[in-house]
C-alpha cells in the first residue's frame, strides 16, 4: 500500500492546489468514531466528515442497501425514468420534518445545490427576489450560495462578482452582542424592513445554528420571532438544515428545539451515511408553485445514495441517535467546563447534542485564532481528527459521529484536553 508520503507526491502532480486537506495522512479504513491511515495509525474522529457520517461509516444496513440497490440498477435520472427509492425518501422526508401540513420535497446532490434551489423556489412562489441572510452564515460554494456566506476567505476570496438581490443583518450572538432572542430579532427585523422592505422580501434564510461560521446558537427567540415575522410579511422561512439535520443536535432537527416550523428546510451531510444527497423539503403550495421541468438535475435522488438514505433514517430509528447526540452533550460538557475553567482562552462553551464548540478569546476578549490553530495542530500530532470553524478561525468545534463508543468518546476529550 503507498505511503501517506507516496499518496501526497502523487496529489501534487494532479489535484488542483485550490483543494486542500487537513492533515497529511490518507485515510485507509474507518467506522465508528475512529479513522486508520495507509500506516496503520488510528485516528479518533471528532470530525464526522463534518457531520456527514452521523450513523458511522460503512454503518452495516446502508453498506447492504448500497449493495442491493448497485445490483439492481446505478442511475436512470428520475426525470427520465422513475423510481420508488426517491420517492420513498421523499416520504420520510414529509414525516420526519417540523410542521403537520402536506409537503413535497425536490432532490439534489449537494448542501450548496439544495439552498440555491430553496431560493429559486421561494422567489418563484412569491414573486419577489431579495433574500436575506445573517453575519457568520454559511450556505454553500456555488455563485449563488457564496453571496448567502459571510465569510470571504476562504470561499469568496476573488471570485465574485456574486449574485444580487442577497442582503445581510445581524444574528443573534449572545456571547458577543449581549442581547436577548427578542432584542436580537427586533434589532434584525428593523434592519430589513429599513434596507429591504418586507414588500420585497422573498425569503429569509437561516441556519437554527450556525456552522462555518462558529456553531453560533441564537438566543432563545429569536428564530420564532424571526419565522412570525416572515408569516406576517408574506415571506418564506427557510431553514438551512444541512449541518444540524437529522439528529445531529439531539433532535431531528434543531428547528425543533424552538418548536419553529420552517416554510422550507434544506438538507444534506448526515442523510445518506456518507453518499451524495440533498434536498428541499416544504409546504406543498410553495413546493409545487414551481412549473414542471423547473426542478432537477442529471444526478439528483440517485437510487444508490436514496437507497443509503432510507438504510440510515432506518439505523438512525432503531439506535435512537437523537438519544445518542444528547447521550453526547451530558458526557462532553462537564469535560468541557473543567477544561474551560483550566484555560481563561476558552470563552464560551456552546452547542447542542453533538454540536458543541470552544470558542478561544484573548484576554481582552477579542478572538485568537492563534491559540485555536495551536490546540488544532497539536490536536492532530496526538491523533485527534479536530476541525475549527467561525468568522475568525477562533472556535473549535466537536463533531463526532452519533454512534460513537463511551471510549472513542472518552479518549477524544482526553486527547483535546492534552492538546490545550
Amino acid at each position: 500500500m503507498p505511503s501517506s508520503a507516496d499518496l501526497h507526491r502523487r496529489r501534487s502532480a494532479v489535484v488542483a492546489r485550490g483543494v486542500s486537506s487537513m492533515i497529511p495522512s490518507y485515510v485507509d479504513t474507518a467506522a465508528g468514531g475512529t479513522l486508520t491511515d495507509v500506516e496503520g495509525r488510528e485516528w479518533i474522529d471528532f470530525a464526522a466528515g463534518i457531520a456527514v457520517t452521523n450513523v458511522g461509516n460503512s454503518a452495516p444496513k446502508v453498506v447492504e442497501a448500497v449493495k442491493r440497490q448497485v445490483e439492481r440498477f446505478t442511475h436512470t435520472c428520475f426525470m427520465i425514468a422513475p423510481y420508488e427509492q426517491y420517492v420513498a425518501v421523499c416520504e420520510e422526508l414529509a414525516a420526519l420534518t417540523p410542521g403537520d401540513f402536506e409537503k413535497r420535497s425536490a432532490l439534489f446532490n449537494s448542501g450548496a445545490e439544495a439552498v440555491e434551489n430553496a431560493v429559486k423556489i421561494a422567489r418563484h412562489a412569491t414573486g419577489r427576489q431579495a433574500v436575506v441572510v445573517f453575519d457568520h452564515a454559511y450556505h454553500g460554494r456555488t455563485n449563488l450560495t457564496m453571496a448567502l456566506t459571510a465569510k470571504v476567505m476562504p470561499y469568496k476570496q476573488g471570485f465574485g462578482p456574486f449574485a444580487g438581490e442577497i442582503y445581510r443583518v445581524q444574528m443573534s450572538y449572545p456571547f458577543r452582542d449581549g442581547r436577548d432572542g427578542a432584542e436580537a430579532a427586533a434589532y434584525a427585523i428593523g434592519q430589513i424592513e429599513k434596507t429591504v422592505g418586507a414588500v420585497n422580501v422573498a425569503a429569509v434564510l437561516i441556519e437554527p445554528i450556525q456552522g462555518e461560521g462558529g456553531f453560533v446558537v441564537p438566543a432563545e427567540g429569536f428564530l420564532p420571532a424571526l419565522a412570525d415575522w416572515s408569516k406576517q410579511a408574506g415571506a418564506v422561512f427557510i431553514a438551512d438544515e444541512i449541518q444540524t439535520g437529522f439528529c445531529r443536535t439531539g433532535s431531528w432537527f434543531a428547528s425543533e428545539h424552538e418548536g419553529v416550523v420552517p416554510d422550507l428546510i434544506t438538507t444534506a451531510k448526515g442523510i445518506a451515511g456518507g453518499l451524495p444527497l440533498a434536498a428541499v423539503t416544504g409546504r406543498a403550495e410553495i413546493m409545487d408553485a414551481v412549473h414542471p421541468g423547473g426542478l432537477g438535475g442529471t444526478y439528483g435522488g440517485n437510487p444508490i445514495a436514496c437507497a443509503a438514505a432510507l438504510a440510515s433514517i432506518e439505523t438512525m430509528r432503531e439506535l435512537d441517535l437523537a438519544a445518542a447526540a444528547r447521550h453526547v452533550e451530558a458526557v462532553a460538557r462537564p469535560r468541557l467546563g473543567a477544561l474551560a475553567a483550566k484555560h481563561p482562552v476558552i470563552g464560551e462553551i456552546r452547542g447542542r447534542g453533538a454540536m458543541l464548540a470552544l470558542e478561544l478569546v484573548g484576554e481582552s476578549g477579542n478572538p485568537d485564532p492563534v491559540t485555536t490553530a495551536a490546540v488544532q495542530r497539536k490536536a492532530h500530532e496526538l491523533g485527534l481528527l479536530l476541525l475549527t470553524c467561525g468568522t475568525y478561525g477562533n472556535v473549535i468545534r466537536l463533531l463526532p459521529p452519533l454512534i460513537i463508543s463511551d471510549d472513542e468518546l472518552d479518549r477524544g476529550l482526553t486527547l483535546l484536553e492534552q492538546s490545550f
